[in-house]
């Protein structure tokens, strides 16, 4: 028996709302209320009975404590924004998890929300610098001298690793590969026509060595999740997805000769960690949830959590085994490279959909179990949880 289970109580998540993904004249906070409500009926309860809520605001902005007022709560234990990028998600969770165990509310829902596309804009403007948004001070000195956006930093990171392990640009490819075949059984997802080895090779660059089919895409939409205590969850509408282990790690890379930036992740710490909360291994893992801002790091992910030795993240992805039918699926919903981009809210809704066996075509034969990655900044920030059918 682990004895950490004990010191650190979990909750449950009971509720799930995902709005659709439309690009329309609907704000983030539009998305953001609608995600709650969804979540709330599909927990079979009403706002009412919420009593915390934990926001998060993406490119577009919008979200934030207002969203209270807005859906008309009241007498609220914990109210919060929460910031991490794309490691947000988790964090929520946690959060929501240590507040329940706390007494500091008993039901807390958390929401993100984006709406950077617009109607007369391409995908790629929502997120551009806009004139005069760099080149004062020290951050002008990526204007000339470094990457100026997520892209050119992936790129870096990319190929540092394709340097020490000699990992290819098609094995990154075989990752986009096995997400689209996930995609095409879910019919929320954005991108479901086939996708060959020899189409992400063909794509255009973006930055070298990441080819378009190596990013993620732009989305508009909203996911909210509702979190109860374990003692409760199983007298609510929907099978409960029991949140056994939690943690993060935010590495503060220095960029300077000797770093680790690139070859190891914060993963290699929350992971573990993560899973040793909830006293199982790698081993025990039904069903990979990765964040996929890139195909990269859903490779350098898979390593950091011991899914296989560093340096043989590539192998493993042209092998098969992230792919339907695969001894490892990943990304079943086809992640961000193919279903939709609501930063970490992405891969932790697509676990909840699995382990309550709700995921239909696309559904695992085995999902008791899940592990969920948040990444944020460039390998800035990172977060995991360990969800599961049965509590610790």
């Amino acid at each position: 028996m682990n004895p950490y289970m004990h010191e650190c109580p979990g909750g449950a998540i009971v509720g799930l709302g995902i709005t659709d993904n439309r690009v329309d004249a609907r704000s983030a906070a539009d998305f953001a209320a609608e995600a709650v409500h969804l979540a709330i009926s599909d927990a079979g309860l009403t706002l009412d009975d919420v009593d915390g809520l934990l926001v998060s605001s993406g490119k577009s902005g919008g979200v934030d404590v207002k969203l209270a007022s807005r859906l008309g709560l009241r007498d609220l234990g914990i109210l919060t924004q929460v910031a991490q990028a794309g490691s947000t998600a988790n964090a929520q969770v946690q959060l929501a998890a240590l507040a329940i165990a706390g007494g500091l509310a008993t039901t807390v829902v958390c929401v993100h929300a984006d709406a950077p596309l617009k109607p007369s804009k391409r995908a790629g403007d929502a997120y551009r610098a806009s004139a005069g948004a760099v080149g004062t001070g020290f951050r002008g000195l990526s204007t000339v001298a470094g990457p100026r956006n997520p892209n050119g930093g992936y790129a870096l990171a990319a190929r540092r690793h394709m340097n020490r392990f000699g990992t290819t640009s098609e094995q990154l490819g075989a990752i986009a590969v096995a997400q689209r075949k996930w995609a095409a059984f879910n019919p929320r997802a954005r991108f479901r026509d086939p996708l060959t080895i020899a189409d992400h090779q063909a794509s255009r660059w973006v930055v070298e060595p990441l080819h378009l089919l190596d990013c993620c895409m732009v989305s508009n939409g909203g996911v909210a999740v509702v979190v109860t205590s374990a003692e409760r969850a199983p007298h609510l509408a929907q099978p409960p997805v029991h949140v056994r282990g939690w943690a993060q790690s935010h590495p503060g890379y220095r960029m300077e000769r000797g770093s680790d930036w690139g070859l190891r992740t914060g993963a290699a710490i929350a992971g573990p960690a993560a899973m040793k909360m909830a006293g199982i291994t790698p081993s025990d893992i039904d069903i990979r949830q990765i964040y996929d801002c890139y195909t990269y790091t859903v490779l350098v992910t898979l390593e950091d959590y011991g899914f296989c030795n560093k340096g043989e993240g590539g192998e493993l992805a042209a092998s098969g085994a992230l792919a339907p039918g695969g001894s490892l699926p990943t990304n079943t919903g086809g992640g961000q490279l193919s279903s939709f981009y609501l930063w970490g809210m992405t891969p932790l809704s697509e676990a909840i959909i699995q382990i309550r066996g709700q995921g239909g075509d696309r559904q695992v034969p085995r999902h008791e179990t899940a592990v969920v990655s948040g990444n944020g900044g460039i390998l800035d920030y990172h977060s995991t949880l360990v969800l599961g059918a049965q509590s610790r």
